[in-house]
């Protein structure tokens, strides 16, 4: 029985977590890079930098100092932006060496090797076992302990039972899945199609427009998904399908509110200038389409999305050309 959880990263998600864990009746302890994080969360058990107007359990322990947040830990959530995590976990393979699991947390690919988080988790720990947490999940919503399903992945059974239970409670609902690479792949792409659809939607192009978008970007995330060896059917569940619908309707998403702005004409400088968090899909759009042509993959909607975060006067021409594109069969 897992008892003991380390959460390493204090932003919106991580906290949203540890309250997750709480309720689920385990001891946490809640990890921020930065000391004035940690010591406003064991003083006034809240986060109002990155999850205003929620208070805390009293139960959650945090500090800044990785190696008193991973002690004793048996399991250890990695919750950091996927382009941190390699620095993250290169900071913990310095440290005392641990069996706990390790769940990743983070939606995204990295963007200068084009590697998925679990292969990243491999190179710098290896031998751990992995899981990943993903699905549809809004921070906030978990916090207020609103009901939420999502998928835990992992090739162990028995690990992956063990965590679905450490972290399960009435309103929040892991399903157990043995599929770590489609998780990673379904949560990690729908940031992309996010901000595709914000776009449209900024561009007043109508609902139309959004549902075609989600419907042919799924379609995207399956063909790259069974180039990495992902399975069908996990695109048909909560880290596939209900991500990307969750992730593509909602100004409560980073990217799909990121796409909208961009839409609407406003400056990406100036769009992140006035944000704390980190919206993923900037950084994934390159890699996944660098990844996609490495494998000889069509990824039209991924391409137009990198093209405009690169030049956002492409914007026009990003939409003429996916108008542009010759009919085809919609099993391809």
């Amino acid at each position: 029985m897992i008892q003991r959880i380390a959460i390493l990263g204090a932003g919106a998600w991580g906290t949203a977590l540890a309250l997750a864990a709480r309720r689920a009746d385990r001891e946490v302890t809640l990890w921020a890079r930065r000391e004035e994080i940690a010591r406003t969360i064991a003083e006034k058990q809240r986060n109002p930098a990155y999850l205003p107007g929620i208070d805390l359990d009293a139960g959650i322990a945090a500090t800044h100092e990785l190696d008193r947040a991973v002690e004793g830990a048996e399991a250890i959530l990695l919750v950091c932006p996927a382009q941190h995590l390699r620095a993250l976990c290169s900071q913990l393979a310095e440290l005392k060496p641990s069996s706990a699991p390790l769940v990743i947390c983070a939606k995204g690919i990295e963007q200068k090797s084009g590697a998925l988080p679990g292969a990243v988790v491999a190179e710098t720990l290896p031998g751990r076992t992995v899981a990943v947490l993903s699905g549809p999940s809004f921070a906030a919503e978990v916090a207020r302990n609103l009901p939420t399903a999502i998928t835990l992945a992992c090739e162990e059974a028995e690990t992956g039972a063990a965590l679905v239970e450490a972290l399960g409670s009435k309103a929040f609902r892991p399903y157990l899945s043995d599929d770590v690479i489609g998780a990673q792949v379904g949560g990690a792409v729908k940031n992309v199609m996010a901000i595709a659809c914000g776009i449209a939607m900024g561009l007043r192009l109508g609902d139309n427009a959004r549902a075609a978008l989600i419907t042919r970007g799924l379609a995207e995330i399956a063909r790259l998904n069974a180039a990495l060896g992902g399975k069908t059917e996990t695109m048909q569940g909560l880290s596939g399908l209900g991500d990307l619908m969750l992730t593509c309707s909602s100004m409560s998403s980073r990217n799909y509110s990121l796409g909208f702005a961009l839409g609407e004409d406003m400056s990406l400088s100036e769009i992140l200038g006035s944000r704390k968090s980190v919206s993923e899909g900037i950084y994934t759009a390159s890699a996944v389409v660098e990844l996609a042509q490495r494998r000889g993959i069509e990824m039209p909607i991924s391409e137009a999305v990198d093209r405009v975060l690169r030049d956002q006067s492409e914007i026009e021409e990003a939409i003429e050309g996916l108008l542009a594109r010759p009919f085809k069969t919609e099993a391809h």
